[in-house]
């Protein structure tokens, strides 16, 4: 079991209490764990956080709007087999024209292994339940080759979403779940110094408060993430820029803003 010291140490991952606890009831019920949180909360690091405190591999399967279920599983690669068919090659064994995909290498390693399903809700609304089977069972079956699949060990799954859509309520039922709050001021200052040890304290201070007070600017389209503000810090550290201009200058804006109208909405509401 993953003890709550592990994340807490951890150099570059700061976890909350509340986190670290649904981690290891996550671990305990041999449950998936969902992951919510708007982007920059730390939903991705988590699972690397969780190999690095166990000493496992991490597998990353990133979804995309144009993901399958069976991405996940394995593919058959038919097209190699008429080529190889065609031009004499040997074709006999089916199996060298299958490649596992990420569930598939989980399930195939000699050692139980950390699964991150990243941004889930990318994909179609029926993606989610395509994956019940497997991952209540542990192990799937190849059509190809006439064989099960089964898991070695079962996987440690992590799966995030930026709640861009609703997940199945099936799938929902089989998961741990767990919503990670944006970072406040006391928590994103200890992973800053995670980041930056020898940072000024000042600079680093004047660059929080201002970084929140543009958070709070009415209807910007996108809100910076705690991954901007790391970058903010690393440009102003750079320059050398005096705290005291921070707040009132707001130096490399661009940075922390991507679009032309939410700098614009900044500059009105802060000055």
């Amino acid at each position: 079991m993953l003890q709550n010291a592990h994340l807490e140490t951890s150099k570059t991952y700061i976890a909350s209490e509340d986190l670290m606890k649904t981690v290891n009831i996550a671990m305990t019920l041999k449950k998936p764990l969902l992951v919510k949180g708007e982007p920059g909360t730390g939903k991705t690091m988590l699972a690397q956080a969780i190999a690095d405190a166990l000493g496992k591999k991490l597998l990353t399967w990133n979804i995309k709007s144009t993901t399958k279920a069976q991405d996940g599983l394995y593919t058959y690669d038919v097209v190699q087999r008429l080529y190889d068919s065609q031009f004499g090659g040997e074709v006999a064994d089916v199996s060298q024209y299958i490649k596992y995909g990420k569930i598939g290498e989980a399930f195939l390693s000699e050692e139980q292994v950390i699964l991150l399903i990243d941004e889930i809700d990318k994909a179609d609304l029926e993606f989610p339940n395509d994956l019940l089977w497997e991952m209540d069972q542990m192990e799937f079956y190849v059509q190809e080759t006439k064989e099960t699949v089964k898991a070695k060990h079962r996987p440690i799954v992590i799966i995030t979403s930026n709640a861009e859509k609703e997940l199945p309520d099936a799938f929902l039922r089989r998961c741990i779940f767990h919503y990670i709050e944006f970072p406040e001021f006391a928590q994103m200052k200890e992973i800053v110094h995670a980041h930056f040890g020898d940072i000024d304290e000042e600079l680093m201070r004047q660059a929080v408060l201002t970084f929140y007070n543009i958070r709070r600017v009415p209807n910007l389209a996108k809100k910076p993430s705690t991954s901007e503000l790391l970058d903010w810090l690393q440009a102003l550290s750079a320059d050398g820029v005096d705290p005291d201009r921070i707040a009132k200058d707001i130096p490399y804006s661009g940075v922390l803003l991507k679009k032309d109208k939410d700098i614009a909405l900044m500059k009105k509401s802060m000055h």
